[in-house]
């Protein structure tokens, strides 16, 4: 026996059935009602989705008054000027973005049926030393590919590849979650930087414990390495005292230099870094590594070209791992 299908399920499809009977123009027009229903209900704020949407807010108001009426039901309680999704809002909401998401795809899927080397990937990094090397490897193979890079913390990147606002996540500690897909690229081991004058300059390694009392130039939380070794340190029994906070990694190999602090860095990131005045230490105890994670949305189309790029960036890690096994 076929499952029954809920009302508000059976009221989308009265609802796109209805789209189907009209021409393209009242098509177009109900589409965007539901573009401006997504908006409103994600900011529950009918002035603020307006200049989002940039259209009047008595004409926002009227369409979504006009798409409860086209439904027969109120999707929002109302108080003043404040608005809340109902219980018919959010069961709605979450099928609008579906069936909103299934078009934008098929969009994303013509354009690169019909333009796929002049496609647009758009990558979420916290992680950015690397990629000139990564983007100039596939440029060779997809010269007419264009970017949009932006650098993020970890929980802003997975605000944005879950509602489809980035191809990639490019990270550590990797994005993770249940819509996602999640590659596990590379493993290495942390490092600590110190500089020439410092007192563990002569050794080659270093207890955690040992840094207590010490002071640090560290980038913001939210950045892998940072919260990665926060939480190592306060199992060493301490939390770091920052001399410095920032979201310029490069910033900080002049700021140990300078004999500000001390810091953390990567291991494959050891060759950017300024040599002159300072020292790489090994973390004996406790070994300390960060995984560096590709993460996608599992229901998102994935071009050829993305396809290719994945490949390209797993295949940039296979051999950073082969070189430091040598």
């Amino acid at each position: 026996m076929a499952p029954l299908m809920s009302p508000l399920l059976i009221l989308l499809i009265a609802f796109i059935i209805r789209l189907m009977k009209k021409n393209v123009r009242c098509i177009t027009l109900e589409l965007l009602q539901l573009e401006y229903f997504r908006t409103v209900a994600r900011l529950e704020h009918m002035t603020e989705a307006a200049g989002v949407l940039h259209v009047t807010q008595s004409s926002l108001s009227k369409t979504i008054r006009l798409l409860e009426e086209d439904l027969g039901v109120s999707l929002f309680d109302r108080s003043g000027r404040k608005l809340r999704l109902n219980e018919f809002g959010r069961s709605f909401l979450a099928r609008v973005e579906r069936a909103l998401f299934e078009l934008e795809e098929g969009k994303r899927e013509i354009v690169d049926l019909t333009k796929a080397d002049y496609s647009t990937l758009s990558l979420a990094v916290n992680t950015a030393y690397m990629l000139p090397d990564i983007l100039h490897r596939f440029r060779e193979i997809r010269p007419h590919v264009q970017f949009h890079v932006q650098q993020l913390g970890t929980h802003e990147m997975e605000i944005r590849i879950k509602k489809g606002e980035v191809d990639f996540c490019l990270s550590s500690p990797p994005v993770q979650g249940s819509e996602l897909v999640c590659d596990i690229v590379f493993r290495e081991r942390i490092y600590l930087i110190v500089p020439t004058t410092h007192r563990f300059a002569n050794r080659d390694g270093v207890r955690l414990s040992e840094l207590k009392e010490e002071r640090f130039v560290s980038l913001n939380k939210g950045y892998g390495i940072r919260d990665l070794m926060d939480f190592h340190c306060e199992k060493a029994g301490f939390i770091p005292q920052n001399a410095y906070e920032g979201d310029e990694p490069a910033t900080l190999g002049l700021l140990v230099q300078a004999g500000l602090g001390i810091s953390f860095v990567p291991e494959s990131a050891l060759h950017f870094w300024p040599v002159e005045n300072i020292v790489f230490l090994r973390i004996e105890e406790p070994v300390c590594e960060r995984q560096i994670g590709l993460s996608r949305h599992h229901s998102r189309y994935l071009s050829n070209a993305a396809k290719e790029f994945r490949q390209v960036i797993i295949e940039h890690f296979r051999r950073m791992a082969r070189n430091d096994a040598l």
